[in-house]
């Protein structure tokens, strides 16, 4: 019995130990001894007594394998010897925070997959450590202050999907990066030189991405890269008879000799061409002149005169022309759509009185209020961002595009395409987007909707995307909240669909939230959308509509503990929770890893009206709203 104690002690002892060295306490002094350093303004809520329970925080095993601390205004340091010793991370996002200092030593993160330490103002050099994180797939060091070069082992990360160093001050050229998993890169706005290296993975990117390195040169960025400077210096070559007097006196050979007699006879030979047929051409313009100026006969003279003047008016007709083509090529015509009335002209058009109603992804969006009164939607294309789409092309797109008439969608009545400009003309939505509903005034902390708005919101989303995918064939491409507008009669309605092929498919993840509703598999293959990954972005949209949170904020949940969370973020009462977990469930169904796991939208669409149905049968057709509302109402 005693025996049996004494082992049972022992156990305990061993497991306190152990416990002790290697487990949850560890993590989290860590985790202090960051805090400690990195937020000095006291942004971080490291309170509970569950470290795994801290914000930004998900354990696996008492380990932290997510770290998720951005938008968070850390004003501090990046201390190392912190982050650093959690040997099971695989994500670090410390984004869009104000962090100063050199980046530490990472080589120990040897399980990190993601690294965002992007928009922060980071400063030294590019860390030499991240070469040594074979698991890295993803890197985002852009938006800081980084200086020197960027190092040749970086084509040692073969796995390596996506890479942002864009926004530095990086200088040096670009390494020979041939990795076949690289799908997004940019290294713009640095201080880079030299030949863009001619590589299968950097071919397949767009000069959007190596612009503004005034030094970079290859056919990518459209400019020619000089000849190898001279072997002497860069200095201006010396003429040869310089040359020739710089040889020392006492030189004697006879090669030299002839070879400078050679290059002189045949330097004045074609001096004395060059001066003959200048002194040629003087005398004959002369004549020329003296012909036409000063003819012998009166008749002569104004046949002469006649002649210049029917020249002259030749000559200002040919250049009337040619500007009037000009002008033409740079105003454009205004193109309607689908057999639209024409109730107006480019000039009405361009006459209007203009109001910014916003700056998307793809461009700028105006209000504009004709003489008749009517208002349209104007959405000026951004040239910077515009693929090399051709003006046949975007013709084609367009009329397409304009043919589409769904009541859930935004009607594109017309488009314009100019030498310098592309315009499209819209119906005008005044209650404004859905994502202005959802998430309110900065100001104001948003309420999620009432449930039922949500099943509401999301039926007419649904109607809209499935007709784009049955009956056109189509993709939107760039689902998300801010791209669904409200009609008079709050009726949601989608815009900017099938425009996402006319810009350079890495500048839809510039921001956090775009990037969150896109499918994982756009991250991988060129970023071509499918219908399969609007339902994706379909079903994240669906989480933000019953959390009032928007997407980068969303955590990485297994389902049953999203919907746990999503309980958390809504104060409705009980009896609604199972109608609220079935719309979860089509949100979770969506939102599936595997694109051959996720339904199609007209799947999609006799879910959401199944339980639009089971509403209306246990509390009648009063239950179900006309109009969206809020929680509170």
């Amino acid at each position: 019995m005693s025996h049996h104690i004494l082992h049972l002690l022992t156990l305990t002892l061993f497991f306190t130990l152990t416990f002790s060295t290697h487990s949850p306490p560890l993590d989290s002094s860590h985790l202090l001894s960051f805090k400690l350093k990195a937020d000095p303004l006291n942004k971080l809520n490291f309170k509970s007594s569950n470290f795994c329970q801290w914000q930004g925080i998900q354990c696996t095993h008492f380990k932290v394998h997510r770290l998720i601390l951005q938008n968070l205004n850390l004003a501090g340091t990046f201390p190392p010897n912190t982050l650093t010793q959690l040997d099971q991370l695989r994500v670090l996002s410390l984004q869009n925070n104000s962090l100063t200092g050199p980046i530490p030593n990472l080589s120990s993160l040897i399980n990190l997959k993601s690294l965002f330490l992007n928009h922060n103002s980071f400063s030294g050099s590019f860390p030499p450590s991240l070469i040594s994180l074979h698991r890295l797939k993803t890197l985002d060091l852009s938006l800081n202050n980084l200086t020197g070069s960027i190092p040749l082992s970086l084509t040692n990360l073969d796995r390596l999907y996506y890479l942002r160093l864009d926004l530095n001050h990086l200088k040096g050229s670009i390494p020979p990066l041939n990795q076949s998993s690289l799908k997004i890169f940019n290294i713009s706005h640095n201080n880079l030189t030299g030949p863009i290296p001619v590589t299968s993975t950097l071919l397949r990117f767009k000069r959007s991405s190596f612009l503004f390195n005034s030094r970079l040169c290859g056919e990518i960025v459209h400019r020619e890269c000089k000849p190898a400077e001279p072997f002497f210096g860069s200095a201006a070559p010396k003429p040869i008879n310089q040359i020739i007097k710089q040889q020392p006196k006492h030189t004697k050979n006879k090669n030299t000799n002839k070879l400078a007699a050679i290059i002189g006879l045949c330097g004045g030979v074609f001096v004395i061409c060059f001066v003959i047929c200048v002194i040629t051409r003087v005398v004959k313009r002369k004549r020329y002149r003296k012909k036409i100026m000063k003819p012998t006969m009166a008749s002569d003279y104004i046949a002469a005169e006649s002649a210049a003047a029917v020249m002259k008016m030749e000559e200002d007709r040919a250049l009337e022309e040619k500007v009037k083509k000009l002008q033409m090529a740079k105003s454009g015509s205004l193109v309607f759509c689908a057999g639209e009335a024409q109730d107006y002209t480019m000039e009405q058009l361009m006459k209007a009185s203009a109001e910014l109603l916003g700056k998307g992804t793809i461009g700028t969006t105006y209000k504009a209020v004709l003489d008749n009164r009517l208002i349209v939607c104007v959405k000026r294309l951004d040239g910077f961002k515009m693929t090399g789409i051709s003006k046949e092309e975007f013709d084609r797109q367009m009329t397409a595009v304009g043919g589409l008439r769904h009541p859930k969608l935004v009607a594109l009545r017309g488009f314009i395409q100019a030498k310098e400009e592309r315009l499209l003309v819209y119906d005008y939505q005044p209650n404004g987007s859905l994502f202005s509903l959802i998430h309110g005034s900065k100001s104001a902390r948003a309420r999620p909707l009432h449930w039922t708005s949500c099943l509401k919101i999301a039926e007419d989303v649904a109607q809209g995307l499935n007709y784009i995918h049955q009956a056109w064939r189509f993709v939107h491409g760039n689902l998300k909240a801010s791209n669904i507008l409200l009609d008079p009669d709050f009726e949601a309605c989608l815009t900017d669909y099938c425009l996402s092929g006319l810009v350079d498919p890495a500048l839809l993840f510039e921001e956090p939230d775009s990037v969150a509703y896109k499918a994982p598999e756009t991250h991988k293959l060129d970023h071509q959308p499918t219908s399969k990954s609007d339902i994706y972005s379909f079903g994240v949209l669906l989480i933000e509509l019953l959390t009032g949170k928007p997407p980068s904020q969303h955590p990485y949940l297994l389902p049953d503990e999203l919907v746990h969370w999503v309980r958390s973020m809504r104060d409705d009462d009980g009896s609604e929770d199972n109608r609220l977990v079935m719309l979860l469930e089509v949100a979770i169904t969506c939102s599936a890893t595997s694109p051959e796991q996720r339904p199609t939208m007209w799947q999609v669409l006799k879910m959401i009206q199944e339980i639009k149905r089971t509403v209306v049968a246990e509390d009648g057709d009063n239950a179900f709203p006309t109009k969206v509302t809020s929680l509170a109402s």
